[in-house]
């Protein structure tokens, strides 16, 4: 559902920004670049594991789906059709 889709792109963004966030504190802290990309990887994994598979918190709003209609395909033969005509130029 639509809803769902916005809770976990919101969840997904605000992991990623305050992982950045303390991330970029902590390695300027220690001087270590190293430590400011682990702390974003490991956000970035968190922030994976909370929003790609399907919880049931994103599924709380279900789409309504039209039901399904009888055509009349299995009426109509093929040969029932007219030719198609092309424009003379």
């Amino acid at each position: 559902d639509y809803k769902g889709q916005k809770l976990a792109e919101q969840i997904f963004q605000g992991i990623i920004l305050v992982s950045a966030i303390i991330g970029f504190i902590y390695g300027y802290i220690t001087e270590q670049f190293g430590w400011t990309v682990y702390i974003v990887m490991a956000g970035f994994a968190l922030s994976c594991l909370l929003t790609l598979p399907p919880w049931p918190m994103y599924r709380r709003n279900p789409l309504k789906w039209l039901p399904v209609q009888e055509s009349g395909a299995e009426e109509k033969k093929p040969g029932d059709r007219k030719p198609k005509r092309h424009a003379k130029s």
